[in-house]
């Protein structure tokens, strides 16, 4: 029971150490972003690998959640004679929910294990000891840059998945009932409204920042050499996975307050 008791406290007092060490991070990231220099090179060059090189992965993401969705929700929703309404429910359903939930997660998997790994390596192979040297700030070229590049990213990644989704289930409705894409579309932005397309599109840059934020802070204090930039990565995706969750949570419930959904 000693031992056991013993445990509890350990993970209790490492839990708490690794909050206050993000916190402290995440406090440096906006104390030090507008404060120059400003590493725009770099910065564009972020943002053409973590918006360009993901848009495949995210395209194709996007159009099978359409397809699969419709295909699972078509039979129930005309046993009930409402296989109309199928336009309307994908469209809030995809914008809402469905669609940034599960592109973030995908972009934890891909982009977050990769900043974690990318700047593991450069901390183990002492290249991020060798910035700190020739005079460049570590922080601000390779966090910072990456930070801001998948919070402005995400957003775009995310809009072109819910077109490519929505897309996806009219592919559907096109064979099944041989619908319009003109009907299907005006009947998707008919039933889309401020409240579903504006907290959807804000919860975006949180998961975003998420993103980055955590692949960054693994990365940036990996220890343990190779297995350590392994490590960093892993940890990167169920952190920020667990993370993405919980914003979107707190998401649901400020909505809930502010509009009637």
């Amino acid at each position: 029971m000693k031992k056991f008791f013993h445990y509890i406290l350990e993970v209790s007092k490492k839990f708490l150490l690794e909050i206050g060490e993000i916190s402290y991070f995440t406090g440096r990231f906006f104390k030090e972003v507008l404060i120059p220099p400003y590493e725009f090179k770099e910065l564009l060059k972020q943002c053409y690998s973590i918006g360009y090189r993901s848009l495949f992965l995210v395209s194709i993401t996007g159009f099978i959640i359409g397809l699969v969705f419709t295909l699972q929700s078509r039979p129930t929703l005309e046993e009930f004679g409402a296989a109309s309404w199928m336009p309307s429910m994908v469209s809030v359903s995809i914008v809402r929910e469905i669609g940034p939930i599960i592109i973030a997660l995908i972009c934890a998997g891909k982009i977050g294990s990769g900043i974690g790994a990318e700047i593991g390596s450069m901390r183990v192979t002492e290249q991020i000891d060798a910035m700190e040297v020739s005079g460049t700030n570590p922080y601000k070229y390779l966090v910072i840059t990456r930070i801001l590049a998948t919070t402005l990213m995400f957003p775009l990644l995310v809009i072109v998945g819910d077109f490519l989704a929505i897309y996806g289930s009219f592919l559907v409705e096109n064979i099944k009932d041989n619908v319009s894409f003109q009907l299907y579309f005006n009947q998707v932005f008919s039933i889309l409204k401020f409240s579903d397309v504006f907290p959807a599109t804000i919860k975006t840059f949180f998961f975003g920042f998420a993103i980055g934020l955590i692949g960054c802070y693994n990365g940036f204090y990996c220890k343990k050499g190779t297995i350590g930039v392994g490590k960093a990565a892993n940890i990167a995706v169920v952190y920020t996975s667990l993370t993405l969750f919980i914003i979107d949570f707190i998401v649901v419930l400020i909505t809930n307050l502010f509009y009637d959904v």
